[in-house]
């Protein structure tokens, strides 16, 4: 388990630690969350992780974190003995190891604009409170300002959303669930 690793790491002090991404006891991420601990703590320690799939907040976060000696790897694409000793290898001497995949995600996620970004705090907070069911009293009064202030608010949330002026379409609707799918 993620504590006995990290108990291990301290104790024996490897070159490289090959961590599952998944380790008991709940089996979701309790070995990227020990590899991140590992990297804070020993950052001489190498760390190469092995996953079944591509969790990309965590793969950013090894990616950025300062220097090399990390390696993030899809088990089904590790199948050649010799390409996962060179992985390792290059991980030892300091170099950085990312699956193909794990790359192609980790650029899609970073060129991909979230519209929600656009939008200022205030006009989250509207449209967080439209996603509650308000009518727009209701958030003017929440929000202690005019029904013109979230109006104007409404309006450039729509804009910056990008939503289409079309009678067939609720923008307030469409809002909401951009609003819940990001």
């Amino acid at each position: 388990d993620a504590r006995a690793l990290l108990d291990a790491v301290e104790r024996h002090r490897p070159d490289v630690a090959v961590i599952d991404v998944r380790m008991p006891p709940t089996h979701t991420d309790e070995g990227v969350r020990a590899a991140l601990e590992i990297r804070g703590r020993r950052p001489e320690v190498g760390v190469l992780l092995l996953s079944q799939y591509v969790e990309k907040t965590y793969a950013a976060t090894l990616l950025s974190g300062a220097g090399g000696r990390v390696g993030y790897l899809l088990k089904d694409r590790v199948s050649e003995v010799a390409d996962f000793l060179e992985s390792l290898e290059r991980v030892h001497a300091g170099g950085a190891v990312f699956d193909p995949e794990v790359v192609r995600q980790l650029l899609a996620r970073t060129t991909r604009t979230d519209p929600l970004d656009s939008l200022s705090g205030r006009e989250r907070e509207v449209l967080g409170l439209l996603a509650q069911g308000l009518v727009n009293a209701a958030i003017a009064e929440r929000l202690h300002v005019s029904l013109s202030t979230v109006e104007k608010h409404i309006n450039a949330i729509m804009d910056k959303l990008g939503l289409p002026r079309d009678p067939g379409y609720s923008r307030r609707v469409l809002a909401v669930l951009r609003y819940l799918d990001g």
